[in-house]
């Protein structure tokens, strides 16, 4: 089965693309080594030969393992270089041994005597071969060899820093983000936040200022709400989980099948509308048993599918799913709606999905590997061309050898062969069927279609193929009346250069993929960090906000009655203000949360009174460590939040409990209207379950069909907290009180 792309299986990190430049050395190597019973007289000389040519593929070895990096300098590459000299010129070995020392040189920096040693091996190739032909061959063979060397070590370096680099890439991704998320709250809500402590001072004295701070007050809020909705709306993720989980709190069966990447950007935001209004009409119908909400993207299309096995009726998609629908056609999508073939109800929104470039270290990267492989491909063309005869067939030969060096780099292309099948049969045939005209002169190309095998094909399918190219250039060479040395020589060249092709292809590969995965883990540290800032945003900063428009609500309403109150109130709003000045820097990255749930009760207990609530408070837990009193206190604020927003509560209370190892915050109200419509999900349930599960807790929000509701938080808390970066975000809807 051929690999229907170019950077498909798994990604392969420095260690193994040091091994693959290790035995591609080493297959260089040996070829010197099988040729030397051919080339030197005498065993005391192919001793020698033999054990020079082992020393300096092993002295190569420097260059390619982390481990012997203290070895590598001048005095490496003077002893390469000494120890190929005296390989050639002592004991007869071929110039091409001469590779060994011009590429460490390279590596080293020393381009003149590089350039120095390959004049010298075209001197003795010239010396040794009176034929022009024959004496040009041998000389391009340690040029192409040095830039062999010198290539598969820098692209194992490549590797290495792609690899090293993708945590810095990561990290920096993060950084700016945060860097534009604090400019832009900073821009907007910490001045308003700036404008209501100034204000709320002002109105000690003068009661008339708390008209404009009431006014900078709601204008916050409402951005601070906008906000965590753009930075939500970059991931359908999230989104996916409310659902889910809104779907559950019906006893709807609910599947997720996640099929796209992100972020989507402004398509999230289109999407997630869909999702959530075809969500919340299954739960409004409720006739579904089960529902299935799959994402897609293909061809630089993002689609949602949700079906469900619900009853039909006429209802169906005539609310909010036609207002989503007029805005998905708006931004160039479709949405569709009705019973499927199965006979279940589906929703299918698509839309084209939102740019999301990222910039990965080293762009030339890839391209250097791509123009070594071609350099490669054309110097073993133009080796071969030598040995066509001047005449009518040349033009022949050299168009044949262009289409073939051609259809050897598609397999390094960014995008897989159209039709690989295709392109593996005319290189096959390219490769072997002008043997029969032009003879040894082609013989050479055998070993790009063994490189293309181990390329193109799984190894169990490739190996064997390989096994035949191999075979067969000898028997070819063979059935041409040539040497034994020749078809040995045939015989190993045509492994070796399979090796050569697939180390340089599987190296480019290996580049791309890396950029490929470090771009990913931005886009997705990215995703992250826009999502943090949205829970942040909505359960610190959000609850802040709200309390303070509250309390200056109530301040205005006692300006005239009860002064003292009203300036007690005011001077709340100020130490309040303080406090979210603390959150919003939490929100922008600059800042880890550190609340204490004793205090938070507190507070929960002065607005709740000021909103009318009678609260009880009993708090009857120890000590709790960081983490733990911060998610617990976040999950206290959304109760609150929800109380004073979504119901008519005029009782509630906030008990804490400790036993067997838990903590367990429960907060009960009599607010929920049991006949009132539900409300479209939101995402503050999912945004505490997410941080309870990074802690390892637990939570239930639910009614109890008589009016009240209780959100219950239950936690362990000598249970570590995993670092930010690791929790995977999540906004889920669930019953609201």
């Amino acid at each position: 089965m051929i690999s229907q792309h170019p950077h498909a299986g798994p990604a392969i990190g420095p260690r193994p693309a040091r091994l693959i430049v290790a035995v591609v050395l080493a297959a260089f190597a040996g070829v010197y080594v099988l040729a030397v019973p051919f080339r030197t007289g005498g065993a005391t000389r192919a001793v020698g030969a033999v054990t020079v040519t082992v020393l300096l593929f092993a002295s190569l070895l420097a260059w390619v393992l982390p481990r012997t990096a203290r070895f590598r300098g001048v005095a490496l590459a003077t002893a390469q270089t000494l120890l190929a000299c005296v390989d050639v010129l002592v004991f007869g070995t071929s110039v091409g041994v001469l590779a060994f020392a011009a590429g460490p040189l390279l590596l080293a920096s020393y381009a003149l005597p590089a350039l120095a040693v390959l004049a010298g091996a075209v001197v003795v190739a010239a010396l040794r071969f009176p034929d022009a032909a024959a004496a040009t061959d041998a000389a391009i063979t340690p040029v192409l060899g040095a830039l062999v060397v010198y290539g598969l070590v820098r692209l194992a370096d490549r590797v290495t820093d792609l690899a090293a680099a993708r945590p810095a890439l990561t990290m920096a991704a993060v950084a700016r983000e945060r860097l534009r998320i604090a400019t832009e709250l900073n821009t907007g809500i910490g001045r308003g936040l700036d404008a209501i402590t100034a204000g709320s001072r002002r109105a000690l004295d003068d009661p008339g200022e708390l008209d404009d701070v009431l006014r900078v007050a709601r204008r916050s809020l409402a951005d601070a709400r906008a906000a965590a909705a753009g930075f939500r709306a970059m991931s359908l993720t999230p989104e996916a989980t409310a659902a889910r989980a809104l779907l559950s709190a019906a006893g709807i069966e609910a599947e997720v099948r996640t099929g796209h990447d992100e972020p989507l950007g402004s398509a999230g935001a289109l999407l997630a509308t869909v999702l959530r209004e075809a969500v919340t009409d299954v739960v409004r119908q409720g006739t579904a048993t089960r529902c299935v909400i799959e994402t897609s993207e293909q061809d630089g299309k993002v689609r949602l599918r949700v079906s469900n096995d619900g009853a039909p009726t006429a209802a169906r998609g005539e609310e909010g799913l036609t207002t989503a629908a007029e805005r998905v056609e708006a931004a160039g999508g479709t949405l569709t709606t009705g019973l499927g073939a199965d006979g279940r109800f589906t929703v299918e929104a698509t839309i084209a999905a939102t740019p999301r470039p990222v910039t990965v270290p080293d762009p030339t990267a890839y391209a250097l590997s791509v123009t070594l492989l071609a350099v490669v491909v054309a110097g073993f063309c133009v080796k071969a061309l030598l040995h066509v005869p001047w005449g009518a067939t040349l033009p022949v030969a050299v168009a044949g050898m262009a289409l073939l060096a051609v259809l050897q780099l598609r397999w390094t292309a960014d995008a897989p062969p159209r039709h690989p099948y295709a392109l593996l049969a005319a290189q096959t045939l390219l490769s072997l069927v002008p043997v029969l005209w032009f003879g040894t002169a082609w013989l050479g190309t055998e070993g790009f279609l063994a490189g293309t095998f181990l390329v193109a094909l799984p190894i169990r399918a490739g190996a064997p193929l390989v096994v035949a190219v191999v075979a067969g250039s000898g028997a070819m060479a063979a059935a041409l009346s040539q040497s034994p040395a020749r078809i040995v020589n045939y015989t190993v060249s045509a492994l070796v250069t399979g090796l050569l092709v697939y180390g340089l292809v599987r190296l480019a590969r290996l580049i791309h993929d890396l950029r490929d995965a470090g771009a990913e883990l931005a886009r997705a540290a990215t995703v992250q960090e826009r999502l943090r800032a949205a829970r942040d945003l909505h359960d610190l900063l959000g609850h802040s906000l709200a309390a303070m428009l509250l309390k200056c609500e109530l301040a205005r309403r006692l300006a005239q009655a009860d002064p003292e109150r009203a300036r007690a109130e005011l001077t709340e709003v100020v130490a309040m203000a303080e406090r979210a000045r603390a959150d919003l820097r939490t929100a922008s990255g600059a800042g880890e949360p550190e609340m204490s749930l004793e205090i938070e009760a507190e507070s929960a207990r002065s607005v709740l009174t000021a909103a009318g609530v009678e609260t009880r408070v009993d708090l009857g837990h120890g000590p709790l460590p960081g983490p733990s009193a911060t998610v617990l206190s976040t999950v206290l604020r959304e109760a609150v939040t929800n109380i004073l927003r979504h119901s008519a509560a005029r009782h509630c209370a906030i008990v804490t409990t400790s036993e067997d190892g838990f903590v367990t915050l429960t907060v009960d109200n009599d607010g929920l209207d049991p006949r009132a419509r539900r409300t479209p999900p939101g995402s503050g349930i999912g945004n505490l379950t997410t941080r309870l599960a990074a802690v390892g807790g637990t939570l239930t929000a639910r009614a109890d069909g008589d009016g009240g509701f209780r959100l219950q938080a239950r936690l362990r808390p000598d249970t570590p907290a995993p670092e930010p970066a690791g929790s995977e975000p999540a906004g889920a809807a669930g019953p609201r009180s």
